[in-house]
């Protein structure tokens, strides 16, 4: 054994003091060693990832089922869209935004329906490139949060359009809450497009210009951008390929509240900013075998076999932990637990990157959708990325190439090929790649954007799959050990689990078992480019 704990750089055969009256020590035979915090540090660079979470986000659970809740705050999300209105004040809105133009003036009072494109029971919201699930009329998508004395900005287009397109707006109303009711549209067991989960509201008209009409996104596709949920009476949705900016022209948004001098206290409204999720542990067993004839022989290169071994199947049980962490798919089935690739593809934002043409406008989208500050920052975030991308973002004639080499400042794309677009227009890169660090042990290198820096980690795991890229907030991930009643299942060695001594079998049998599983949260802040 002693040529083992070289590998490890521990002494586990130390024997320790043997007290007054105790019992004397028998030796190392099949004693657990709880190697948790070790096994990570072993060829750091081959597996980025379970060494990242297992270092800043170790939270261990005493159930192999375990469940966690998820918080989102509220006050990012008292933003609503207009369905329709009335400029008779009457209490049912009926006029679909799409009809007259209405020009308002100060004074006037009417009556709005209102919509939002995020459930309001966890504040759960539609995601980028993911299928709709938040739409106008769906059950959760009534805005709770308007209140009597607030003032409420609503955008205006020209009167001769009819403002389906961000391009359209022109300008903005504001309008003095008198009255709001929930029960009319209220919240139904099912949802039925126009008619329920709506908040209606009755208000008197603060400000507009002479002449205008609201805003009202046209949409086909089942498939959005980030918080794109909903808008229009059809209640269907466009795909977007930019990101979450696209939606603000048609978003109504609280801007205050406004009551008279010596005026009583407001009403108030109460949110749910909880949501709970499940997750599911695994169980990973290495062994290392071998005859003690083996055991016994002095070898050229490495005398100790044994001890090779030993190396080499700390490393492939760390690999393995590695793979199902980044490929797994949870299930109580099989006793799995979630990856990170099925996990975002499945719940969080997903965009392609080509890396023959992907320019920097086309990423800065992507970046701008994902680290949207409303609920996402990238301090927390690193990114993951295979070979091919790893170089292409080193390679002036990769990443750079697609920016500089193929479009003129002001001109557009001059090729027909990479620039096309919203990528045309910009001759210039800011991405640049500022420094490398070892954080933890892993070479990251550093590319500044506008957005903030980029950590970026090449990850060999990823190399030979679609996935191009996994951007993971690791505040919203959590690698959890089964912990509990005294027992720690985080990696252990078990050393002679079978021996000559013990079983009259001529071999040693020693094992490494972990049982973890992860724990993703908020799908939002985690992103996947293929």
């Amino acid at each position: 054994m002693a040529d083992i704990l070289n590998v490890t750089g521990s002494n586990y055969t130390s024997e320790p003091t043997v007290q007054r009256g105790s019992a004397a020590a028998t030796g190392a035979l099949r004693r657990k060693y709880n190697f948790g915090d070790k096994v990570s540090e072993l060829a750091l660079a081959q597996d980025p990832f379970f060494r990242f979470v297992s270092m800043v986000s170790k939270k261990p659970t005493d159930d192999p089922t375990f469940k966690f809740t998820e918080k989102r705050s509220s006050y990012t999300k008292r933003y609503a869209y207009l369905s329709d209105y009335s400029s008779s004040a009457i209490s049912s809105p009926a006029t679909d935004v799409t009809s007259a133009a209405p020009d308002p003036s100060a004074g006037d009072v009417y009556s709005f329906s209102f919509f939002t494109d995020y459930n309001n029971n966890g504040n759960n919201q539609n995601i980028y490139g993911q299928t709709i699930s938040l739409a106008e009329g769906v059950l959760g998508t009534q805005p709770l949060f308007f209140i009597p004395g607030q003032i409420v900005k609503i955008p205006v287009g020209a009167t001769s359009t009819l403002n389906n397109l961000g391009s359209e707006l022109t300008n903005y109303t504001l309008w003095k809450v008198n009255s709001v009711d929930l029960d009319t549209y209220g919240s139904a067991a099912t949802a039925n497009s126009a008619t329920v989960n709506k908040a209606i509201v009755n208000a008197t008209c603060v400000k507009a210009p002479a002449t205008c009409n609201f805003m009202q996104a046209t949409t086909t596709s089942s498939t959005i951008g980030n918080g794109e949920a909903g808008l229009g009476h059809a209640s269907t949705l466009a795909s977007k390929s930019q990101s979450q900016e696209d939606l603000e022209p048609f978003k109504c948004y609280v801007v205050g509240t406004a009551f008279a001098a010596g005026s009583g206290y407001p009403e108030t409204w109460q949110d749910q900013p909880y949501s709970t999720s499940t997750g599911q542990t695994q169980i990973f067993k290495t062994s290392a075998v071998m005859n003690n004839t083996d055991r016994a022989t002095v070898l050229k290169y490495e005398g100790n076999e044994w001890a090779r071994i030993w190396k080499e199947k700390l490393i492939e049980h760390k690999w393995d932990i590695e793979n199902a962490l980044l490929f797994g798919n949870q299930s109580s089935t099989y006793n799995t637990t979630e990856g990170a690739v099925n996990f975002i593809s499945t719940y969080g934002n997903t965009f392609s990157l080509t890396l023959a043409s992907k320019s920097q406008d086309a990423f800065l989208d992507d970046m701008s959708a994902l680290l949207d500050p409303r609920y996402n920052n990238a301090t927390s975030t690193v990114f993951f990325c295979q070979t091919a991308v790893y170089n292409w973002l080193h390679k002036l004639s990769g990443y750079f190439a697609n920016n500089i080499g193929m479009v003129v400042p002001g001109k557009g794309n001059t090729t027909g090929s990479p620039g096309v677009g919203n990528d045309a227009g910009n001759g210039y890169a800011s991405f640049a790649v500022s420094g490398r660090k070892k954080v933890f042990g892993v070479d990251i290198t550093t590319i500044s954007t506008v957005y903030g820096d980029m950590n970026i980690a090449r990850n060999v795991h990823l190399d030979g799959t679609t996935v191009k890229m996994l951007g993971i907030n690791m505040k919203y991930c959590a690698y959890r050990p089964l912990v509990g009643n005294g027992i720690n299942r985080d990696t252990g060695i078990y050393v002679g689990v079978q021996t000559l001594e013990n079983s009259g079998v001529d071999r040693r049998v020693d094992q490494i078992l972990t049982e973890a599983g992860m724990e993703w949260s908020c799908p939002e802040t985690h992103a996947i480019w293929t």
